[in-house]
Order: C-alpha cells, then sequence, then structure tokens
C-alpha cells in the first residue's frame, strides 16, 4: 500500500520542526477490523478469519474515504502471525488501504492521549457518512 505524500512540515512556537501534518481536510482514518469491517473474531480462531465475509458498508464506506483522499489504516489487536491471512482477506475484498497496525490492546475501553487532533467514532452497526454531534467527553483539566 502506498504511503501518504500530503504531509507537510511543521514547526512549533519557536521555530523546531515536528511531526508534519495533514492538510486539514483530509483524514486519518484507524479501522477496526474484528468487530467493525467483519464479524467479531477472537485471535484464539483464526481460521475463522480467512472465510468471515465484510459487512458491505463498511467495506464500502472505507474505499469511499480512500478514494476521495483519506488515509485509510486498519488498527487491529490480530497480532503479527496474523498478518498474512488478514492481507489476504482484505485484498481479496478488495478493500483500499495504506497501512496495517498489528497488536491493539485487547479489551476495549480505549482512552487515546495524543498530541495531535483526535476524533473517535464508536462502531455500532452501520457504516455511514459522517456527521458532526456534540457529545460530552473526558478531557484534561488545564
Amino acid at each position: 500500500m502506498g504511503n501518504n505524500n500530503n504531509l507537510a512540515q511543521a514547526y512549533n512556537e519557536r521555530g523546531e520542526a515536528v511531526s508534519p501534518i495533514l492538510p486539514t481536510e483530509v483524514k486519518n482514518f484507524l479501522v477496526d477490523i474484528d468487530g467493525t469491517v467483519c464479524d467479531d473474531i477472537p485471535n484464539e480462531e483464526p481460521e475463522r478469519m480467512a472465510t468471515c465475509l465484510p459487512y458491505p458498508d463498511a467495506l464500502k464506506m472505507c474505499n469511499k474515504w480512500y478514494d476521495e483522499g483519506h488515509v485509510i489504516t486498519f488498527f487491529t489487536s490480530r497480532t503479527e502471525e496474523h498478518r498474512e491471512v488478514t492481507e489476504e482477506w482484505l485484498q481479496k475484498h478488495n478493500f483500499k488501504y495504506h497501512g496495517i497496525l498489528f497488536g491493539k490492546p485487547r479489551g476495549g475501553n480505549y482512552h487515546w492521549i495524543d498530541n495531535h487532533i483526535v476524533k473517535a467514532t464508536r462502531f455500532k452497526g452501520k457504516f455511514t457518512d459522517l456527521v458532526v454531534k456534540t457529545k460530552d467527553i473526558e478531557v484534561f483539566d488545564h
């Protein structure tokens, strides 16, 4: 899969280089696999990973976002030993993506802390276009 060439150099208030950034119109989608783009398959049953079917709306939306120029990276609790079956499955079902990160901690209840803007969307059964809604979130007390 290709690398993203849209990154622009960024600098802090002292003029020092910091991590490069994407243009504001490009989203960096981190998409789970099990239970999000296909049925939830535990690592202990890898034989099911090759035969499950993708959720059609997930395939459609991920490929739409890719075609719109967004970055698609799968972030999965599957381990490196599942890389081959996972990549073959994604290719077989024509998912377009830029990369895969294995070894996401299992168990849910994620709380992501980052120096970049993070927006989280909990998958609850259907991929659709994203809409803007206001929700309460936990933040650092300044």
